[in-house]
């Protein structure tokens, strides 16, 4: 288990905006109708409540400043390897066993590669955000999968949509190169990416037009911390607050590639039409 004590910067995105927008604090108070007060205890304590930051942070979304994806260009210039976390009401603690056993490859902590990819998991969320962590692999056995069958295979398993197939040879294959690893690296597979797979493991679409059409809906690889070893090589950096209308941007950015997905996947059933079906590859 380790600690989670970073928290928004807030004291320095007030510098930040007051800098760009060449306004003083009084006229930041007015702009935000943030009292000059409360921004002047900021400065002192360096906190806010919820309500005085997403005043201030929707102001800032609202005069096109994205501030929180800028801030992963220059952390990632500053560290280097850097991830991603999006939690739906914050972290204290972080453990290899914290997550649902149906995620992607079970137990483990998520991270993705960006900043954006992290939001898009808990922007339907009032009180989420998203954290940044420094990593290192360094002495960890790292399993890396692409996007291949076996790939699939490994996201139905944990996800328990094949179950009449656990047992399979192929099947028990692909599971035993996950044991024991201090890091799984994979393509990311969200909800609109599994529905796919769930027509794969269902019977109603082939291996090939399951693979082609996630494959051309790549979100980038996540990264899930197996083990109390890998745990330990993870520092966090800082929390990110997502305002109203930076999440409702992501919301409609989302439903717009469902839309993607669907056409990506009716294209693929006509182009691969005589690839094999789960039971011809598992049986």
């Amino acid at each position: 288990m380790i600690r989670v004590n970073c928290e928004y910067r807030i004291k320095e995105d007030i510098g930040f905006i007051t800098e760009a927008e060449r306004i003083n604090i009084l006229e930041l108070s007015e702009a935000t109708r943030i009292s000059r007060t409360t921004l002047n205890a900021i400065e002192k304590r360096g906190s806010a409540t919820d309500e005085v930051c997403e005043k201030l942070y929707s102001y800032i979304y609202k005069r096109n400043y994205r501030i929180n994806s800028v801030k992963e260009e220059l952390i990632r210039e500053k560290y280097g390897n850097v991830l991603f976390h999006g939690s739906k009401s914050g972290l204290s603690d972080i453990t290899v066993s914290g997550s649902r056993k149906n995620c992607d490859f079970g137990n483990g902590f998520y991270l993705g590669q960006t900043y954006n990819q992290a939001l898009s998991f808990v922007c339907e969320y009032d009180r989420a955000s998203v954290y940044s962590f420094r990593y290192s692999l360094e002495g960890l056995k790292c399993v890396e999968f692409d996007c291949s069958l076996d790939w699939m295979i490994a996201i139905c398993y944990f996800r328990g949509t094949i179950k009449n197939y656990a047992e399979s040879e192929t099947v028990q294959k692909v599971i035993k190169k996950t044991e024991d690893a201090d890091v799984i690296i994979a393509p990311i597979a969200d909800n609109k990416m599994f529905y796919v797979m769930s027509q794969f493991a269902e019977g109603e679409i082939n291996a090939d037009a399951a693979i082609h059409s996630l494959s051309a809906s790549r979100l980038g690889l996540q990264y899930i911390i197996k083990s109390d070893r890998a745990l330990e090589n993870l520092v966090p950096v800082e929390r990110y607050y997502l305002s109203v209308p930076e999440r409702e941007d992501c919301r409609s950015a989302l439903i717009e590639r469902g839309y993607e997905i669907d056409t990506k996947l009716k294209l693929a059933k006509r182009e691969f039409k005589t690839g094999l079906y789960i039971e011809e590859l598992l049986k």
